[in-house]
């Protein structure tokens, strides 16, 4: 591996500073929907109140969408109310206001994991898809917003990690894991055991366990098929193989990092790698006082196993401006607001059109790599209970990278009673 690294630096030439505000004349000119055009059909004056975790897109550009349509419709102005950072913490809140019956939510801006939760459990209502085009959304996130034969949400912004690479240190990104953990491997040999080698999200949080089901599908492995069912059992061996790679390619002690602390781990220089979503590429490329900035380029996951990820719009069971609701979700994932989202703020659109636009490509040109990320990244299941499954997944690989426990040998049980709403694995099935 050899041959793949480099010993000199070069400037991230292709970066071009600035975000650019103009739109392609397509998106200007495109109609929200028939229902937003005539405010007359709205319901009575008052307010909608959406409740969202925090916003991460850059410069705000979800609560600049709101500050739009309320320009537009003063009589129905938009409100976001939000929630911790955290993602387990927004769940519970979201849950807890939706069980309240409280009605003072109309949208939710849901997890894409908690789709199928919120509709099984009542708390949102489906859409009309006779009045939705949805050809001209991507495949993979709108198939997240259905659940039982039914729409319902649209997909807000999508997402999918991405491979961030020391560009001045390698010629070309690893195209397998097995490739990554070499290039670890050899600059830490290089370089002393003290290099960080593969920065990602390894806290106790729903981070962990996307990165350990990249790493386990690099291993050609599952743990849930494509019909929903555990098949852990089956792929033990490339379980046990991805996960172990992880341990070795994370820094000493896989400490708790999320999102954050991975970019500032990554930004200091001390990681060849780091695993994040593509809203970090800009916050990369800011000058930090008295900190240069690092060298890197982007690329899809290794062996194209990336994770799909993002947030879905949903109306709220209890709300009661449905009409407006809906016209407000209609806005903000139209093709222009999605245009805007990704463009100004980094969040990558759910609209196929953007990726199209030439000024978008020109300016960001690690869209094409975005792209091939988006194609390939596997969701995860939409199921009422996967939060359940997900934290009884997540303890298991919390146990392996840091206590070196063994996967238990009733994972599999305990997967399935944990998607079946189980609190425990039971005797039999």
């Amino acid at each position: 591996m050899m041959a793949r690294f480099r010993h000199w630096e070069r400037p991230l030439a292709w970066w071009a500073a600035g975000i650019v505000v103009g739109v392609a004349a397509v998106l200007l000119t495109t109609a929200v929907t028939a229902l937003v055009d005539d405010p007359g059909r709205l319901e009575d004056n008052g307010e909608i109140v959406i409740l969202s975790g925090r916003d991460d897109s850059l410069g705000g550009q979800r609560q600049e969408l709101v500050n739009q349509w309320n320009e537009l419709h003063p009589d129905s102005r938009a409100r976001i109310v939000e929630l911790s950072a955290l993602a387990d913490a927004q769940r519970s809140e979201m849950l807890a206001r939706a069980q309240s019956g409280r009605g003072d939510i109309d949208v939710y801006n849901l997890d894409v994991t908690w789709t199928a939760e919120f509709a099984d459990a009542g708390y949102i209502q489906s859409l009309d898809e006779s009045r939705i085009p949805e050809d001209g959304f991507l495949s993979g996130p709108l198939a997240t917003c259905r659940y039982n034969g039914k729409l319902w949400a649209l997909p807000f912004n999508t997402d999918v990690g991405l491979l961030y690479y020391r560009s001045d240190l390698l010629d070309l990104p690893p195209q397998t894991w097995k490739d990554l953990e070499d290039d670890v491997a050899e600059q830490r040999a290089r370089s002393g055991n003290d290099v960080d080698g593969y920065a990602g999200q390894f806290a106790d949080y729903e981070g962990l366990t996307v990165n350990a089901l990249e790493a386990i599908g690099g291993a050609g492995g599952s743990v849930v098929d494509e019909s929903g069912d555990v098949v852990i059992d089956d792929h033990r061996v490339a379980v046990t193989e991805g996960l172990d790679r992880l341990r070795k390619i994370a820094p000493t002690g896989v400490p708790a990092l999320d999102e954050d602390s991975s970019t500032q781990l990554f930004r200091s220089g001390k990681a060849l790698f780091m695993r994040n979503w593509p809203v970090k590429f800009k916050t990369l490329t800011e000058d930090l006082e008295g900190a240069p900035p690092v060298t890197f380029d982007v690329a899809p996951l290794p062996s194209d196993s990336g994770v799909l990820g993002g947030q879905n719009l949903a109306v709220a069971a209890g709300t009661d401006r449905p009409r407006a609701a809906r016209a407000l979700i209609e806005f903000l994932t139209s093709e222009r607001s999605q245009q805007i989202l990704f463009e100004r703020g980094g969040l990558p659109a759910t609209r196929k059109v953007v990726y199209s636009d030439p000024v978008v490509r020109e300016r960001y040109e690690y869209v094409p790599t975005l792209e091939r990320a988006l194609e390939h990244a596997k969701p995860r299941p939409a199921q009422p209970h996967y939060a359940r499954f997900s934290q009884v997944f997540r303890s298991a690989v919390d146990g392996f990278l840091r206590q070196s426990a063994p996967l238990p040998d009733d994972i599999q049980d305990q997967l399935v009673g944990a998607l079946k709403g189980r609190l425990a694995p039971a005797s039999d099935d």
